[in-house]
């Protein structure tokens, strides 16, 4: 799998600010179903120009949504996904998502 089709988008939240803003770093990122840590890590190293000391990895079940369209009651779910915390080794950061 190559590395822009590992790491999907980066999640921006109040959660990951704090985390990316601390002493250590640490980055939140919407990572493939099948990737694991180890291609998780790489992908970022080939992306960002950065190794990581660690990565930690969830998955999130898709939950159940209900809309009420034109149509009536419409039914269905949202969709899987996985998320990575990746924590940067003391002094590394990625510049491209300090804007963010």
């Amino acid at each position: 799998m190559r590395a822009d089709q590992v790491i999907i988008e980066p999640i921006v939240s109040e959660k990951s600010n704090i985390l990316r803003d601390s002493d250590v770093k640490k980055y939140t990122f919407r990572v493939h179903l099948d990737a694991n840590k180890h291609e998780i890590m790489y992908a970022i190293k080939e992306l960002f120009g950065v190794m990581p000391e660690s990565c930690n990895t969830m998955v999130y079940s898709g939950k159940p949504k209900a809309s009420h369209g034109k149509g009536g009651m419409n039914s269905g779910r949202r969709s899987s996904y996985k998320k990575a915390i990746v924590t940067m080794k003391k002094g590394d950061k990625i510049s491209a998502l300090e804007v963010l």
